[in-house]
């Protein structure tokens, strides 16, 4: 049995994103991950060699060591026992961000679509032009799906840009990206999930602000 953690944390007006995982029998690893806008601020892995062969009384302990795991790493952060170096952006990136509304969903392609994607923070993915998007993504049945390859585009931006995840194995992605000029009043964020010949896809219309010359 795989399962893990996903948890925002904000701190001094910036979110960590803080994952921990269990890697599997055959690694016999629980992996936690601090992120800031998808760069890795901090790893911290540990074996449980000890509690193979897995049983029933043993993944519980497995959960609860996964679970103290991930609440020691969350309180080090808050308490500032964990020093993190966490870079600084630009000024200049801030100024040149483009205006851009929440996003509002176009209607789907036609055709099936195996795999289920959600944007579970729909209304709040944008911080001037940062976006932070947070993704689930299921099979039909409503089952999280794991390993699931997640890109990211944008239709109508000047210049031709991927942003690539990976799902947890509880369904979820993050990918953090600067907003890149748009050249196009019909714009669109595009998000494509694909895993052993299933795929699915979101797509949402971006309404560009145009800018105010200043006198």
């Amino acid at each position: 049995m795989i399962f893990g953690h996903n948890s925002n944390l904000r701190l001094a007006g910036i979110v960590l994103h803080v994952q921990t995982e269990d890697r599997g029998e055959a690694h016999a690893l629980l992996d936690t991950t601090v992120y800031y806008r998808g760069r890795v601020l901090h790893r911290r892995t540990h074996n449980y060699f000890d509690l193979l062969p897995l049983d029933e009384d043993r993944q519980q302990a497995l959960k609860l060591r996964l679970e103290e795991q991930h609440r020691a790493v969350m309180e080090e952060i808050r308490s500032g026992l964990l020093d993190l170096a966490i870079p600084r952006e630009p000024e200049t990136e801030l100024q040149a961000a483009p205006a851009i509304s929440k996003a509002t969903p176009s209607r789907p392609p036609a055709g099936p679509s195996p795999l289920r994607l959600e944007l579970t923070n729909a209304k709040t993915w944008l911080s001037g032009k940062h976006a932070n998007l947070r993704i689930f993504v299921q099979d039909p049945s409503g089952r999280p799906v794991g390993e699931a390859s997640v890109r990211v585009e944008i239709d109508g931006a000047e210049s031709e840009q991927v942003f690539e995840g990976c799902t947890s194995s509880l369904g979820h992605a993050t990918i953090e990206f600067d907003l890149p000029r748009m050249n196009s009043a019909e714009a669109a964020l595009v998000i494509k999930a694909q895993k052993q010949g299933a795929s699915g896809n979101l797509r949402f219309a971006l309404r560009v602000k145009p800018r105010v010359p200043s006198v």
